[in-house]
């Protein structure tokens, strides 16, 4: 009988034990996790509810969602994608529902669901499961045929050493950002829903649903952009400028929105009219931060220079990042094991054979959205076929 061992007891390790087992009855397999618990990552996603995937309604270029990794990911796709994983699920009981914004859950609303599912389904198959046993060195694992890492992504890069392969610095991604500025944080609470938010002199940006807490900024808007400047953002110590875009609006219908407004209600007051439906206590900042004190006077009487710095605020609000803060109790890494040491269609090792890669483990990192899951199941399902594939063809 050949032996499969898989080390990390996360969403990818579950996910391809159980696919493998299907695929190769025969196959003994085992998952080793170094805590005392498994699927605990799971358990806390998505605020305890796992947004186990993603619709990709709006998804045009899978770099939008994948800062790193979407070349690979669009190729592995072709054989188990985001439709695959919502069969997967839903046709082992656990009904699932897409939200307006395609975040995929499951309609229990637990997570729960999803890590009931996988226990139950190892036990079933036979899966042979250990925690607290943590491996160091693949000479521990020499008694097996095959090896698959699914350790999830990493703080340090000292932790995937022990694996002798190229290995892309492990930095934080999907975070919130720290700003001193006593004045904002007041609007502790406020959600914008359409924003933009730019570090200047890049391109780097995302837009999105932008909460302002009480230490700085949050919300879908700011981790998108987190992610995609990671590895920027970690070379500078977290220490550069943010400019916001808090209507999500181009300069000429800025322009074009505050001079209707002055023409059809010169007789209100600036603090009354808020232009792109700004929340108030938004609007009342930033009408305080560009024309000081005049939130109370009438729109006719604002000037073309008063309104130049009113669009200038709205549409180029400039902040300090001073520092991140972790995203509830989730981490996601960029870096990991480099993807030109794995072979793209098998995600098996080029450096030692029968020794396989899948989830975070890789340098492989999504937007929040369910996308880190999909990734998951998407390379865990493309190890489980490349085993079954070898296993299948020794036998021949």
């Amino acid at each position: 009988m050949n032996k499969t061992v898989i080390i990390g007891g996360g969403a990818a390790g579950f996910f391809l034990a159980i696919n493998l087992k299907e695929m190769q009855p025969k196959m003994q397999v085992s998952i080793f996790e170094r805590g005392n618990r498994v699927l605990r990552k799971v358990e806390i996603s998505g605020g305890g509810r796992c947004n186990c995937t993603n619709s990709f309604e709006e998804v045009k270029d899978l770099q939008n969602v994948y800062p790193r990794g979407h070349r690979l990911l669009k190729r592995l796709f072709k054989n188990f994608n985001h439709r695959d994983a919502y069969k997967w699920f839903e046709q082992r009981g656990v009904p699932l529902v897409i939200q307006d914004d395609q975040c995929i859950f499951p309609r229990s609303q637990d997570s729960h669901s999803i890590i009931n599912l996988f226990l139950t389904e190892a036990k079933r198959l036979g899966i042979n499961i250990k925690t607290d046993h943590t491996i160091n060195s693949l000479d521990q694992l020499s008694d097996y045929d095959y090896i698959c890492i699914t350790t999830g992504g990493q703080p340090c890069t000292e932790n995937l050493t022990w694996l002798n392969h190229p290995i892309e610095s492990p930095v934080p991604s999907l975070f919130t950002f720290s700003i001193n500025d006593p004045d904002l944080k007041a609007l502790m609470g406020t959600v914008v829903e359409n924003t933009t938010a730019m570090i200047p002199g890049t391109k780097l940006r995302a837009s999105g649903p932008l909460l302002i807490t009480h230490w700085g900024m949050s919300g879908p808007c700011i981790l998108r952009l987190s992610s995609y400047a990671a590895r920027l953002l970690n070379n500078h110590h977290y220490q550069l400028p943010l400019t916001i875009n808090w209507t999500n609006r181009n300069e000429i219908d800025i322009h074009q929105e505050l001079t209707d407004i002055r023409q059809h209600h010169s007789q209100k007051q600036l603090q009354t009219i808020r232009p792109f439906g700004l929340p108030q206590r938004l609007w009342n900042y930033l009408l305080e931060k560009s024309l000081r004190s005049r939130k109370e006077a009438p729109w006719g009487s604002l000037n073309q220079k008063e309104q130049n710095r009113l669009v200038n605020v709205l549409i180029n609000d400039t902040y300090q990042i001073t520092g991140r803060a972790v995203f509830k109790d989730e981490f996601v890494t960029c870096g990991g094991i480099s993807l030109s040491a794995v072979n793209p269609s098998t995600l098996e090792s080029r450096l030692h054979p029968h020794l396989y890669f899948a989830g975070e483990v890789l340098d492989i990192d999504g937007i929040t959205g369910g996308f880190n899951f999909q990734a998951a199941w998407t390379t865990a399902y493309t190890v489980a076929k490349a085993i079954n594939e070898d296993f299948n063809q020794k036998i021949l």
